[in-house]
């Protein structure tokens, strides 16, 4: 079961946490997943790992995952608000990448052994991930987050993905050099992989929900160039045609649901 989970504490402009999801395969499935630009803390639950648990964080997500899971594992993911990575996980965004970084290596042995204690101790999905969302709290002041964050940075993210980064960085009126550095310190990718990122998601979730797909007008609702643009972008991003991408994500989603593996939960804002 998934469940997307309201966050523990209040969800303002500061806090680190954009969402919660906690995941229970009951069976053996493949897994499909969408790249996400945000940074992510994973706590797995499974028989063959030590002491039944660990936690790791990783960056943003530039290609889609796929990925062969066993029955009776559950994970919790946590996605991180940009701006907020260094203050909740003690690096720069662009020290993170798309591989695990174990949260040991992130917060040190002690509290980090801490909290996979307290984790193993709770048998509850909702609890646990409580528990681990108050941690990542714990090692964040929203004060100084939001002191620490651009101003801009809300802003940029939102313009860019419809406009270039020349006409974002004349909108916000600062120098295209420096939009890209605040972009990379402050989410781990540069204006045009995070463009692109947004862009491909809008495709999809466009092609997902629309009754009859027509490619060329998702391309260009979506910001591609031609339909042309768009499957070289779904080659690059998820490693096959649109079509057969379609239909992994409809499969796996239909096996989750099926099993009762997926529940959504809106984001208390």
């Amino acid at each position: 079961m998934t469940l997307a989970l309201p966050a523990a504490m209040p969800v303002g402009a500061a806090c680190p946490i954009v969402a919660t999801t906690v995941s229970h395969f009951r069976h053996d499935r493949q897994r499909v997943a969408m790249p996400h630009v945000e940074a992510q803390v994973v706590v797995r639950f499974g028989p063959a790992l030590p002491g039944g648990v660990d936690v790791h964080a990783m960056g943003p997500g530039r290609r889609v995952l796929r990925k062969f899971i066993r029955a009776g594992h559950r994970a919790i993911l946590v996605r991180l608000r940009p701006g907020t990575y260094h203050a909740a996980l003690g690096v720069p965004a662009a020290n993170l990448s798309g591989h695990p970084i174990a949260l040991d290596d992130l917060w040190g042995h002690t509290r980090t052994q801490r909290l996979l204690e307290q984790l193993a101790g709770e048998p509850d999905a909702r609890a646990a991930a409580t528990l681990l969302e108050r941690a990542i709290k714990e090692r964040t002041d929203c004060a100084t987050l939001v002191g620490a964050t651009p101003r801009f940075l809300h802003k940029a993210l939102q313009s860019l993905q419809t406009s270039g980064v020349t006409t974002v960085a004349h909108e916000l009126g600062v120098s295209e050099r420096h939009l890209r550095r605040v972009l990379q310190q402050t989410l781990g990718v540069g204006p045009k992989t995070y463009a692109r990122l947004k862009r491909f998601a809008r495709a999809v979730h466009a092609a997902q929900s629309g009754r009859g797909i027509h490619w060329s007008a998702i391309a260009a609702d979506a910001g591609y160039y031609d339909q042309a643009h768009l499957i070289a972008d779904f080659r690059s991003i998820a490693g096959t045609t649109p079509q057969l991408l379609l239909a992994e994500l409809r499969d796996s989603e239909q096996a989750a649901h099926v099993e009762n593996d997926q529940v959504r939960f809106p984001v208390l804002r």
